[in-house]
């Protein structure tokens, strides 16, 4: 039993984990301006993001290293630091873009602007990283994440067109009116939304850091394989409860509060209370797991101690790594750009540089010698060069869409 409810929890933490500040926000702004018709998108990134989170966490299984200790291994110093510095760089950005949805939804509840609340969140961020077990920080905020379902439900509630939805979801294509290169941006901000490099190496990281083994492959794929797509569920969940709410008034997303207008529509007060709870729990585990992020892929690169497993004081320049993190994104935040524009150059950046961080996981998991049965099958292989395949297209055309499109404008 107690095997079982250890699953049950890692599935819910992902869920919670998945769906971040970029997920609520691509997902908002693309239910909003382009119904159903983009859910491809979000079915491509969650397949993808499965697939290489199961071969992080094998790796990490089988080997007893984080992926990036093993990548350094594989590949030597000089290409693993371009992988190493490139989602460092992408941790922060995102750390940025997660302090600043921490303190939206704070300005939510609250009605004091978001500016005061940037130290506040990236201060307690820090003291979560430092002083809260690693397990009670992902069952907590995990949990809590889960009430983002209330957006599953809501579809049920209010005036849904299924018919109509379901053919958006089966016939993709450029709505009238909008233009194409537009909707091509934000497919690559939902792919990119839901790949971002911060979720695999966190997802390897943190198997070391609850002591996974090779008995613990069943487990990590329970994590992998149910969680990560249940995250894409809700959001899909996000972007269809935004169509029968948000499109017929021609809102376009540009605030966090409007995403959740959907659910203020179908269950008044008491929905919102849920959304506030989710919507926090989710975009500060996201800032907390992409600082530490930051502290795993610079310490595993450079070989100190790290984690959070350790003392701080036996894991000193790994949690000095987190706190310069956490200093640097607020510091970023208070500049006062608009969280949800950094939010969106965060997730496009992160598509345009997933082939670092993922083709290097396809090397090391296909290596007999450091997987041995382990070792991917040929299926694998195919799917991973398929979707990697895909990242590199994405990768290429995700900033001169950025460029073309003015950020989705």
């Amino acid at each position: 039993m107690k095997a079982v409810l250890s699953m049950t929890l890692g599935v819910m933490t992902a869920i919670g984990g998945f769906v971040d500040i970029g997920n609520l926000v691509t997902s908002g702004i693309t239910g909003a301006r382009f119904g159903m018709t983009l859910a491809w998108a979000v079915l491509v990134g969650t397949a993808g993001m499965v697939l290489f989170a199961e071969m992080a966490g094998r790796v990490t299984a089988v080997t007893r290293k984080p992926i990036f200790h093993v990548v350094r291994e594989r590949l030597g110093v000089r290409v693993s630091l371009v992988n190493a510095a490139a989602s460092t760089f992408l941790n922060l950005i995102t750390l940025a873009a997660e302090i600043g949805g921490v303190s939206l939804v704070l300005q939510m509840v609250t009605g004091i602007s978001y500016l005061i609340w940037v130290p506040l969140a990236g201060l307690a961020a820090w003291l979560v990283i430092w002083r809260m077990p690693f397990q009670w920080m992902e069952n907590i905020f995990g949990l809590l994440g889960l009430g983002m379902i209330v957006f599953v439900v809501a579809l049920f509630r209010l005036p849904t067109d299924w018919h109509a939805l379901w053919h958006q979801v089966i016939s993709p294509a450029v709505p009238a009116g909008q233009p194409a290169p537009t909707w091509w941006f934000y497919a690559v901000s939902l792919i990119g939304a839901c790949i971002v490099p911060y979720q695999v190496i966190f997802f390897s990281s943190g198997g070391r850091e609850e002591g996974w083994t090779s008995k613990s492959i069943t487990e990590m794929r329970v994590n992998a394989l149910i969680g990560f797509p249940l995250g894409g569920l809700l959001s899909l969940a996000i972007m269809a409860a935004a169509v029968p709410v948000l499109q017929p008034l021609n809102i376009q997303v540009s605030h966090l509060d409007q995403v959740a207008l959907p659910v203020a529509s179908a269950f008044g007060r008491a929905g919102l209370a849920f959304v506030f709870v989710s919507f926090f729990a989710a975009t500060f585990a996201a800032a907390a797991e992409s600082a530490l992020s930051s502290g795993y892929s610079v310490a595993q690169y450079m070989g100190w101690s790290w984690g959070k497993r350790h003392p701080p004081s036996a894991a000193a320049r790994f949690h000095l790594v987190c706190l310069a993190s956490v200093i640097a994104a607020t510091a970023f935040t208070l500049t006062t750009i608009d969280p949800v524009t950094v939010t969106i150059f965060a997730v496009v950046l992160g598509a345009a540089a997933v082939p670092l961080t993922y083709f290097p996981i396809l090397i090391v998991a296909n290596d007999a010698r450091v997987m041995g049965q382990r070792v991917n099958r040929r299926w694998v292989n195919a799917a991973g060069t398929f979707f990697l395949t895909i990242m590199v297209v994405v990768s290429l055309v995700s900033v001169p869409l950025l460029i073309i499109t003015k950020a989705g404008q």
